[in-house]
């Protein structure tokens, strides 16, 4: 063996740990610059919130029916439906609905018009005396509508006979209920109101019509379903034919109930 190469032997065991010194610095250099560069980056990046959960909703407690039970007396809620009688009646309530406003003018009440368009032989027209006549454009109406009234005459008896038959058909169906109330306490609740009506009816709200029979001194209960959908609030003393049969449904409280029958017994027995 050469001089040269066994000079050169002794170095061979020392290059690992040179590599390994080196290693070890690079490794502690790359740390350092990783704790360098972490606190700026994470200054430039917003801190992310946490998310909040939105409070639940209390659930509403369930509504209970407020119907009652009652004996309905059969000369009302169990009367002879005459449906003649009960068309006639509803056409004269909605006669006397109309205003009777309606009106034209005559070919004496046009303005204009007093003077002879020309004259009456030599012109091979046919002869006309005036402009305002019906057949000219600008001129009167011939026959048409005055103000008027349309209301009928229609005696009491007829009124109530056709309100029985009509309370009676909805009665045979089921559809005329009694309730105490539909709202607890001193302030007006529509969503309570609904609710119990909704209960008391079995029908969704908005679902059908219903008519709602409260005494006008219950502003509880005008206050709660005036604005309610599908709900139409009468008086008792107001009660009458055509509201019943354009409503689905017929709900009294239990006042109105009993005014109301006081009412119709007492015209039974005129």
């Amino acid at each position: 063996m050469s001089p040269a190469s066994h000079e050169e032997n002794p170095e061979v065991p020392t290059q690992p740990d040179e590599a390994a010194e080196t290693s070890a610095t690079e490794s502690a250099a790359g740390e350092a610059a990783a704790a360098d560069t972490a606190p700026g980056e994470a200054a430039a990046k917003p801190a992310r919130r946490r998310a909040t959960k939105a409070p639940a909703k209390k659930a509403r407690a369930a509504v209970k029916s407020t119907e009652v039970k009652v004996d309905m007396p059969a000369e009302i809620f169990n009367a002879t439906v005459n449906v003649p009688l009960i068309h006639q009646v509803v056409v004269a309530q909605q006669a006397a609905a109309r205003q009777g406003t309606h009106a034209t003018k005559t070919r004496g009440e046009v303005r204009g018009g007093g003077r002879k368009p020309y004259r009456q032989k030599g012109t091979g027209r046919a002869r006309q005396g005036s402009v305002r006549a019906p057949q000219f454009a600008g001129g009167g109406v011939a026959g048409g509508p005055v103000s008027r009234s349309h209301a009928q005459k229609t005696p009491k008896k007829m009124k109530a006979a056709a309100l029985r038959g009509a309370l009676s058909d909805r009665a045979r169906h089921g559809l005329v209920q009694v309730v105490s109330g539909f709202v607890d306490g001193e302030l007006p609740k529509t969503a309570v109101a609904v609710s119990v009506l909704s209960a008391v009816t079995g029908v969704a709200a908005g679902a059908s019509t219903v008519l709602v029979v409260a005494d006008r001194s219950d502003q509880l209960t005008w206050k709660s379903l005036n604005n309610a959908s599908g709900v139409k609030l009468i008086d008792p003393g107001q009660l009458n034919t055509y509201d019943v049969l354009t409503n689905d449904r017929v709900v009294f409280t239990a006042a109105a109930y009993e005014s109301f029958v006081a009412r119709a017994g007492a015209q039974e027995e005129r």
